[in-house]
């Protein structure tokens, strides 16, 4: 394999005095690397520490990661999954120690550091069965109850949130009105809420935030609608951006205020980065409408279609509304097989999406489905699909994906409110982020993503420590 020999991997200079006597103060400072490498089958394997020495202006030859914490930009919110009926029902087929295991390897002290968790508000794609909490025709919301998700749902998600503690930040997206509020009078197939039942369905939204919160799981947040413009042969439903907005507005948005709901986070759009710019334009034009909404959800599977990823439009959308937050609320790898859970590809898949969706101003990042069995379901309509834990319920066996260590070397060590700082790559084989944790922690985070390794500097106000990025590999360098 050829080996790119490159000078410095360039984390810029401190500007200010204090940042600059800082570094003069700490020659010699040892920064610790974790790192996940799939020639080596290391995975995020402590590789002890590096130390800085004096290392001059960077050449035009040197491939450099520049960072400077004088510039500062969003704060995260946090990182996570979501608990599906799914997940929940794949969960609780497992033995009891497998299920410990899980819990800790996403939510316990030793483990990803996941402190979101999403959940669907009636029967997603991801359901064994289709499903919604009150009676047909019931105007007035009187028959209904969560019961159907007290069974592996919510007991789930309560797990969860024991573990994760004070930092639990928990939301919920809906896929389908029920199918007598509709325009098609079905659960799949997209179709539309139905003028007559916008303020009922905003009622619904009140009834599962309270019947959850009865049970002792606070909600943070919500997101208007799953997929907005998805025609799907799973439950689904279309809003143009203007009803988005209209529901919001005059139904949803009052509805949550006045139950005393000011506080729940929502979010428009919850669909892919092709018209995140547009649905936010339009949908956000309105102030009346605007002063409901707190942030903008997004996808990735526009990715799918042409192969680019439009990054950029995430950032042209915070350059208009610096006043709300980006959300990255669902993305996985679809066509599951079994025979491809251990490729690299997978990780990889998610750690240029992660680390280009920081980069461009996202502050909340979602995975989906937490866990999956092993036909990547259950799914009522065969939509399998990849997640970061794979549990095999004939076996009893758990397995971890690449997914699963590349979100970890984020997740793990960037910890929520850390501020991301300014960076910029000069190599498209480095992929990068840098986030400042609270206490004052620089937390590097570096991809290979190619086919040679390349040995590097990490450069700080005229410091450098030697490292190496083999090909096809993710570092966190703590600092």
């Amino acid at each position: 394999m050829k080996k790119l020999i490159v000078s410095c991997l360039a984390v810029g200079a401190f500007i200010n005095a204090n940042a600059q006597n800082y570094w003069k103060k700490n020659a010699g400072k040892t920064a610790k690397v974790i790192l996940t490498n799939s020639k080596t089958n290391e995975k995020m394997a402590d590789k002890g520490t590096v130390k800085f020495e004096k290392f001059g202006q960077p050449k035009e030859t040197d491939a450099c990661i520049f960072v400077d914490p004088d510039f500062k930009y969003q704060k995260l919110i946090g990182i996570g999954g979501a608990i599906t009926d799914a997940s929940a029902e794949t969960f609780y087929k497992m033995p009891k120690n497998k299920q410990k295991e899980i819990l800790d390897a996403y939510f316990g002290k030793n483990g990803l550091g996941y402190t979101v968790v999403r959940t669907n508000m009636n029967s997603c794609d991801f359901s064994s069965d289709s499903y919604t909490y009150v009676e047909d025709n019931d105007m007035a919301l009187k028959t209904f109850n969560v019961a159907h998700d007290e069974k592996y749902k919510i007991p789930m998600i309560k797990e969860a949130q024991k573990a994760i503690g004070k930092d639990f930040t928990f939301y919920f997206s809906p896929w389908s009105p029920p199918a007598w509020m509709k325009s098609n009078k079905s659960l799949y197939k997209g179709g539309r809420l139905e003028n007559q039942y916008y303020q009922t369905w905003a009622d619904y939204y009140i009834k599962f935030i309270k019947e959850y919160e009865k049970r002792g799981i606070n909600i943070w947040g919500l997101t208007v609608q799953n997929e907005p413009m998805a025609t799907q042969s799973w439950e689904s439903c279309i809003y143009s951006a203007e009803e988005e907005g209209e529901f919001l507005k005059n139904n949803l948005g009052p509805t949550l205020w006045k139950n005393g709901y000011k506080d729940k986070k929502v979010m428009i759009w919850d669909h892919n980065r092709d018209l995140i710019y547009q649905r936010a334009t339009t949908t956000l034009s309105d102030p009346e409408t605007s002063k409901y909404a707190h942030g903008i959800g997004y996808h990735w599977y526009e990715t799918w279609n042409n192969k680019t990823q439009l990054f950029d439009n995430l950032a042209e959308t915070q350059r208009a509304f610096p006043d709300k937050f980006l959300a990255f609320t669902e993305g996985c790898k679809e066509q599951f097989k079994m025979s491809g859970i251990y490729d690299v590809s997978l990780g990889e898949l998610y750690g240029k999406n992660m680390l280009n969706d920081f980069n461009k101003g996202t502050a909340l990042w979602t995975d989906w489905n937490v866990l999956l069995d092993e036909t990547g379901g259950p799914n009522h309509v065969g939509n399998f699909c990849f997640a970061p834990i794979i549990a095999d319920t004939k076996t009893g066996e758990v397995h971890y994906t690449y997914e699963y260590y590349y979100v970890g070397h984020v997740s793990k060590y960037i910890k929520p409110n850390a501020q991301r700082i300014g960076s910029s790559s000069n190599r498209a084989a480095l992929t990068s982020t840098t986030f400042m944790n609270e206490n004052g922690q620089l937390v590097t985070v570096i991809m290979n993503d190619s086919e040679n390794d390349i040995e590097t500097n990490l450069w700080i106000e005229g410091m450098s420590a030697k490292l190496s990025a083999p090909a096809h590999s993710i570092q966190t360098v703590i600092l």
